[in-house]
């Protein structure tokens, strides 16, 4: 899929629950608005929206979507632009896992989102190691 951008790291031992908070506080300082869903199969969704008016009209179901899945020795991040779901926190799990998070987007979005995740990319690997 175009504009989603997945990275496997190995032997790293990096705390998950950290690292997912770091993104979220990365996130939040550079204004956007955050969900986290709730851990589970090893698997840990974030989503993110910048909340100006404009974006609110025109996508107002997408977001930035993170998932970190496997353990601190053997882990994927996923980043790119998916559907918006409300209430992520309380979602049911196996919604969050059988459905599909990442969508496809328009040349706009996908520049926007390509300069976004450049950042936040480089920002986790430094967290990572």
């Amino acid at each position: 899929m175009i504009g989603v951008k997945e990275e496997h790291f190995e032997g790293k031992g990096t705390q998950l629950d950290a690292l997912e908070a770091h993104i979220e506080e990365y996130l939040k300082k550079d204004g956007f608005t955050v969900e986290t869903g709730p851990a589970a199969d090893n698997t840990r969704v974030i989503q993110a929206k910048k909340g100006n008016w404009m974006r609110t009209i025109v996508d107002a179901d997408r977001a930035l979507t993170i998932t970190i899945n496997g353990t601190p020795a053997d882990f994927t991040v996923k980043v790119g632009i998916g559907k918006w779901l409300q209430h992520l926190g309380v979602a049911a799990a196996e919604t969050l896992l059988l459905s599909e998070l990442f969508l496809f987007v328009d040349m706009a979005d996908s520049l926007w989102n390509l300069e976004i995740e450049d950042k936040l990319i480089a920002d986790y690997q430094k967290f990572i190691g």
